[in-house]
């Protein structure tokens, strides 16, 4: 147990320092958006480019991994939003709580906590889960928080055509679509361009760390707790198992094949606390008060979670 805190403190003690820092004044809570834009924009994207660029295109894409973290997703949508119609009547509501429980935060804590556990592997496995929560799960979950608005002018076709403009405009998605592209066509980053990717790629885990616990300070901590207590434990709780009970079935089924690292991993993935922009999406709806304690919780409680999974798996 000792070597799995010695996995998992040095990544919530970077997040107290980002939220000690904010807490003194070091930083302006304002700062936090700044340095977060520059991990999404730069430092991850520059990541993805070179995990994905500088591997075979088989090396990149694990079918058993993304069918697992696909099937136990879309089980998790299925699970949370029939709970959520039970307890949140609203559907605004319930739109903003299946997001918060299915859409992890793979790029500011997955992605350090992979590169403790799996140096090898971590940019690998940012690359597919960034591919599939942006191609399935966010917008999926904005779809449905959307049609909850029950607007008359609401289309869906031009809303599918929003989301997906919105997807390709990312600076990951970039990244990780020109990575692609460089792989399947055989080339090869020459030493200048692979140290620089390096350089800038290194930034991008401490950096998340301190954005996570900055941006935990001033979280309205007013708000629905049942509701937010509900979400942080179908993120933590609920996700990851059903996407073990997912690699239990298809693995035993032999409908995929999955190494015991890329297994562990997946249910790790799904074990993240939610995405940091969650807040941002129930804000636009006037739901952040929930939203910011279910973060709150479920970032918090994620130091137990993450070390009994990690416990249990490794």
């Amino acid at each position: 147990m000792l070597s799995i805190l010695g996995i998992v403190f040095p990544l919530f003690a970077v997040i107290a320092v980002g939220y000690g820092a904010v807490r003194a004044g070091w930083f302006k809570p304002s700062d936090m958006p700044v340095l977060g834009r520059f991990v999404m924009q730069l430092a991850l994207p520059a990541l993805l480019f070179h995990a994905v660029a500088s591997r075979d295109l088989h090396e990149v894409i694990d079918t058993g991994y993304i069918t697992i973290l696909i099937v136990g997703g879309l089980l998790t949508v299925v699970v949370t939003f029939g709970w959520f119609t039970l307890t949140a009547p609203d559907k605004r509501r319930r739109a903003i709580a299946v997001m918060g429980s299915v859409c992890p935060n793979s790029s500011f804590v997955g992605y350090p906590l992979m590169l403790m556990v799996f140096p090898d592997l971590a940019g690998v496995i940012l690359a597919q889960n960034v591919l599939i929560e942006n191609v399935l799960f966010i917008p999926l979950t904005l779809i449905l928080v959307d049609l909850a608005e029950d607007r008359p002018d609401l289309s869906l076709p031009k809303l599918l055509a929003t989301v997906i403009w919105d997807f390709l405009k990312r600076p990951m998605v970039i990244a990780l679509l020109a990575g692609l592209v460089f792989s399947m066509a055989g080339l090869h980053l020459p030493g200048p361009a692979d140290r620089f990717f390096t350089l800038l790629a290194g930034a991008a885990s401490a950096v998340a760390l301190v954005v996570i616990g900055g941006s935990l300070v001033g979280l309205p901590l007013t708000g629905n707790r049942a509701m937010a207590v509900q979400i942080a434990a179908a993120k933590l709780l609920v996700h990851p198992a059903l996407v073990a009970l997912s690699a239990a079935l298809l693995i035993g089924a032999g409908l995929v094949k999955i190494s015991p690292d890329m297994h562990t991993s997946v249910i790790l993935t799904a074990a993240m606390p939610m995405f940091a922009i969650y807040t941002v999406f129930a804000q636009e709806r006037g739901l952040g008060g929930a939203a910011s304690l279910a973060l709150l919780a479920g970032t918090s409680s994620a130091f137990v979670t993450l070390s009994i999974f990690l416990w249990l798996l490794t």
